[in-house]
């Protein structure tokens, strides 16, 4: 097997963490715990895109729109879709990211940053201030890597452990919920 066809044999795991992830986010009002971390909040806003199918018969369907407006999404689940891809915010502390994640190769796009004191003024600064603001800047992007990593390793823990039938029926309840009738 080369490494394309395990890649797209394997893309299901990243899907299931952005759902589960999602359903996460709406457990607790937008917190989740994470151990070593404390608190911090996950919303899902703005564009999802669902996959349904493979090859050329596949079918995307792209949800835009305000949190509450991605019931359309909701949708897509419940008739079979899978969550391929997602615009997330994660505020830790005072530090807000924003950022879409794609779930086929946990691949980063379209990152926005907290705001820091080097990045709000428009002065020229010395080479030296350029660094440091270069630095903070990587320093940031290493820390959303971390946090979503450790998003990701809490929901392997639990995928590969004995509680996935009780979340995954959770989940489930979650997806099946009601939608508001039109």
């Amino acid at each position: 097997m080369d490494l394309v066809d395990l890649i797209a044999e394997k893309r299901f795991v990243g899907q299931e963490f952005l759902t589960w992830l999602w359903w996460k986010s709406e457990e607790r009002g937008g917190s989740i715990e994470i151990l070593g971390y404390g608190d911090i909040a996950v919303a899902f806003e703005k564009h999802m895109l669902l996959e349904y199918g493979e090859g050329e018969s596949s079918e995307k369907l792209i949800c835009s729109g305000l949190q509450t407006e991605l019931q359309e999404a909701r949708t897509g689940l419940q008739v079979g879709k899978k969550l391929e891809q997602a615009r997330i915010k994660i505020s830790k502390g005072d530090q807000e990211y924003n950022f879409t994640l794609a779930a086929g190769l946990m691949e980063f796009r379209n990152v926005k940053l907290p705001k820091t004191a080097g990045t709000e003024t428009e002065e020229i600064a010395s080479p030296e201030e350029v660094e440091g603001m270069i630095l903070e800047r990587i320093f940031l992007f290493e820390e959303l890597i971390k946090t979503v990593n450790e998003l990701f390793r809490m929901f392997l823990e639990i995928r590969t452990g004995n509680q996935w039938d009780e979340e995954l029926q959770r989940v489930r309840a979650w997806v099946a919920k009601a939608t508001p009738s039109v």
